[in-house]
C-alpha cells in the first residue's frame, strides 16, 4: 500500500463511519487541512497520525493494526522545527500530550538537555528563553502546556525509561541556581516506581556514541530531533536500530541508590 492508497483507505473509512473530515481532524489533534492532504496522497501520514485518525473514526483494534502496518512501512516523516514553531510551539506540546496518554511504554535518550517531562518551570523557561525569536507570550503559554504534558509521568498504568548523559548535568546553559532545583526534581522523581531514570556516567570506557536525542514510543515508533527538524521513523527495521541503542546505554548507566548520589554529589558541587 503506497501513500496515495492509504489516504485513500483512510478517507474510505471516515466517510463510510459517517463522521464529518473536520470532526475527525479536531478529535485526532490535527488541522482539517492535514487531514485533507492525508487523504488526498499529498501527505505521507506517520504511525501516530494514523493511529490518531483511526481512533476518531472508531475502528477496530485489528483494523487499526493493519493500517498502522502500512503506515510504517511508507515513510520517515521530517517536519522542520520552523514549521512547529510558526504552527504554535503549544499545539506541539498539546499534540505530545495525546500521544503520550494513549502509549504504555515510553523511552527517552538525551545526551543534551533534561528531558521535556521532567523539566521543572525554572528550566524550560530559562531553555526556550534562549531563542529570541520566540515571543513572551509564546514561551509561557509553552511552558504551561508542557507542564501540563507532565501529568502522565504520575500515571501508574504505563513505565517511563530516561537515559541521560552525565554531561546533561554539568553542561550549564541554565543558571546555576536553575540547575540545583532540576538535579532536586531528578532526584524526586526516582521514587516513582513506574519510572526509570539512568545516567551514564563520564568516568569508564565507553562502546557507543550519543549521537543524539531520540523518544521510543512502544517500541512502535520513534522520534528523533536533529538541529533542524523533528524525524519521526517507524518501520520496524530503523526502529529495532533504536530499541538496541537504548538497551546498551542504559546498561551503561548508573541508578539507584549510585545514581542519587551522583546527582547530589553535583547539585552539592552547583551550590558551593
Amino acid at each position: 500500500m503506497n501513500r496515495s492508497e492509504l489516504g485513500a483507505a483512510l478517507r474510505a473509512l471516515r466517510m463510510g463511519s459517517g463522521k464529518e473530515a473536520k470532526a475527525v481532524a479536531r478529535s485526532a489533534v490535527m488541522s482539517a487541512s492535514k487531514l485533507s492532504k492525508i487523504e488526498t496522497g499529498k501527505l505521507a501520514p506517520s504511525a501516530d497520525d494514523v493511529d490518531r485518525v483511526l481512533t476518531a473514526i472508531g475502528v477496530s483494534e485489528a483494523a487499526k493494526e493493519e493500517f498502522l502496518e502500512a503506515a510504517r512501512a511508507v515513510a520517515t516523516e521530517a517536519t522542520a522545527w520552523r514549521l512547529i514553531q510558526r504552527a504554535g510551539l503549544h499545539k506541539a506540546q498539546e499534540r505530545l500530550r495525546v500521544i503520550e496518554a494513549n502509549m504504555r511504554l515510553l523511552q527517552v535518550f538525551q545526551p543534551a538537555l533534561v528531558p521535556g517531562l521532567l523539566q521543572t518551570p525554572e528550566y524550560a523557561r530559562a531553555i526556550l528563553s534562549r531563542h529570541d525569536d520566540l515571543t513572551e507570550e509564546t514561551v509561557r503559554r509553552t511552558v504551561a502546556a508542557r507542564l501540563e504534558r507532565q501529568a502522565t509521568l504520575y500515571d501508574t498504568a504505563k513505565t517511563f525509561r530516561f537515559v541521560i548523559t552525565e554531561p546533561v548535568l554539568r553542561w550549564l546553559i541554565v543558571p546555576p541556581m536553575v540547575m540545583v532545583g532540576q538535579l532536586d526534581k531528578l532526584i524526586s522523581v526516582t521514587r516513582l516506581p513506574h519510572v526509570d531514570l539512568r545516567v551514564v556516567p563520564l568516568a569508564g570506557p565507553k562502546h557507543d556514541i550519543p549521537n543524539h536525542a531520540f523518544v521510543i514510543r512502544d517500541d512502535r515508533a520513534v522520534t528523533v530531533e536533529t538541529v533542524h527538524a523533528e524525524v519521526v521513523v517507524t518501520d520496524p527495521r530503523d526502529v529495532a536500530l533504536y530499541v538496541a541503542k537504548f538497551d546498551g546505554f542504559a546498561q551503561e548507566a548508573v541508578t539507584g541508590t549510585e545514581l542519587v548520589a551522583l546527582l547530589e554529589a553535583i547539585r552539592d558541587e552547583l551550590l558551593r
